[in-house]
Formats: structure tokens, sequence, C-alpha cells
């Protein structure tokens, strides 16, 4: 998981500037569906309730 994490970071969201966690958020998901299709394999997003 680090590792994609760092290949995220580097290949998809970098030299980006975010208004807040919002637009950052919907980077990660966007670069996350970007790096499963080019890699050939499903992604599957959690959404967690919090309080």
């Amino acid at each position: 998981m680090e590792d994609e994490w760092l290949h995220l970071k580097r290949n998809e969201i970098s030299a980006q500037i975010f208004d807040d966690e919002y637009e950052l958020a919907l980077a990660v998901i966007y670069g996350t569906e970007n790096r499963a299709n080019k890699g050939n394999y499903s992604v599957q997003r959690f959404i967690f309730n919090h309080v």
C-alpha cells in the first residue's frame, strides 16, 4: 500500500495545488482510478461514516 501511495503522489498528483481537503480527496480518487485503468486492475472505494 505504501508503494502505491508513493506512486500516486509522484505520478498522479505531483505539482498540483489544492485549495482544500475536498479537492485533494478528489485528486486521490481520480488518480487511483487512473492507475487502476493503466494497470488493468480494479479498485473499490470505501466510504467511512464519521461521527
